[in-house]
């Protein structure tokens, strides 16, 4: 299929499309309201992981009609290639303390689960009161990490997709639904390793 508008060159399938992603997120708002019926006097802390969950998070607290305080974190997994390696660099950390605080670190795509997995690690050693993930999508993948996801939106193939914040070499955040890139392009842009460039660490499909 041919996505119209410059930014959709090179898709060839939509796996979800805009209405849809929007009716899941409303849902997912209404499944966190019912977990922190306090919020109030207890706001749940988001912590979204940059750069891919920037859209997904944005309209995720905008479904929410508790009380909700947010922060961001930049992480990159490194190694030979862009797949995740499980290692993980923390390029921006969060500015609140978590120490007593209920968190719900919210992930555009659960890939590898060697990032999420890591990060978790990570965040339960400043101790948290409790910590529950929200993933927009988890891929079908032989051989992942059984990280646990409290609330899913999607399942989706082991395909490299992008849109909705997911970019590939820096692009296509911008479209409004998540869809399939042609491998042929993925190919012309691949790096020395066969990878797929990012302008973001934890996106495109590949990290998480």
């Amino acid at each position: 299929m041919n996505y119209p508008g410059a930014r959709g060159h090179g898709v060839i399938d939509v796996l979800i499309d805009e209405a849809t992603l929007s009716r899941r997120v409303g849902e997912l708002g209404r499944e966190l309201d019912a977990l922190y019926p306090d919020s109030a006097n207890d706001p749940p802390l988001l912590i979204g992981v940059l750069t891919g969950a920037v859209t997904f998070m944005s309209d995720l607290m905008r479904a929410m009609d508790g009380h909700v305080e947010i922060d961001f974190m930049a992480v990159s997994s490194y190694g030979a290639s862009t797949r995740s390696s499980g290692v993980v660099r923390i390029l921006k950390d969060l500015d609140h303390v978590i120490e007593g605080r209920r968190v719900v670190v919210v992930e555009d795509i659960v890939d590898s689960g060697l990032t999420l997995q890591y990060l978790l690690e990570l965040l339960r050693q400043r101790e948290p009161r409790d910590i529950r993930v929200v993933a927009l999508l988890r891929k079908l993948k032989a051989g992942a990490a059984d990280v646990p996801v409290d609330l899913l939106g999607f399942e989706i193939p082991d395909e490299f997709v992008v849109g909705y914040g997911l970019d590939f070499a820096g692009l296509y955040r911008n479209l409004p639904c998540i869809a399939v890139l042609d491998p042929a392009l993925l190919g012309e842009r691949a790096g020395p390793h066969g990878e797929h460039p990012s302008s973001d660490p934890h996106s495109g499909g590949e990290a998480g």
